[in-house]
């Protein structure tokens, strides 16, 4: 599936668009560069799934749970942000991989692409490309 987004109300109806597709153990990898809309995106797909409240990307924390409304088997929403990783071994201290096989949950990784060669075969790739100041295209490999 591609989406094209012109700005970020958009990016959060792609984001409740995908949503849809999802089911409780699902990860997801997000790539694109600084400012791409990962976090908006993140932000849309937790909406859709009943968490609401001020979703921010993890940068400094690295991960963050939030609480889901049991749609479509997820219960909770695990937010990883891999971008300041020196490696992945750091998503693992942190126990990211706890949440990896949890049925009860969707894990969604801003910057995914770093932490590739511990996330599942199952991890599904968004790529979020900036085409244009605001113009994104959303490609969701399914």
């Amino acid at each position: 599936m591609v989406i094209t987004s012109k700005n970020e109300a958009e990016t959060l109806a792609a984001g409740a668009k995908i949503a849809a597709f999802l089911r409780g153990g699902d990860i997801l990898s997000l790539v694109g560069d600084l400012g791409a809309g990962k976090t908006v995106l993140t932000r849309g797909v937790s909406a859709a799934l009943g968490f609401k409240k001020g979703v921010k990307s993890p940068t400094f924390t690295l991960m963050n749970i939030y609480p889901a409304k049991n749609i479509q088997g997820i219960k909770l929403i695990c937010h990883i942000d891999a971008y300041r990783l020196k490696s992945s071994r750091d998503l693992v201290a942190i126990g990211a991989q706890d949440y990896f096989d949890d049925p009860e949950v969707l894990t969604i990784i801003e910057w995914g692409d770093k932490a590739k060669d511990i996330l599942p075969r199952k991890a599904k790739i968004i790529n979020i490309e900036q085409i244009s100041e605001s113009v994104r295209k959303i490609i969701y490999q399914k």
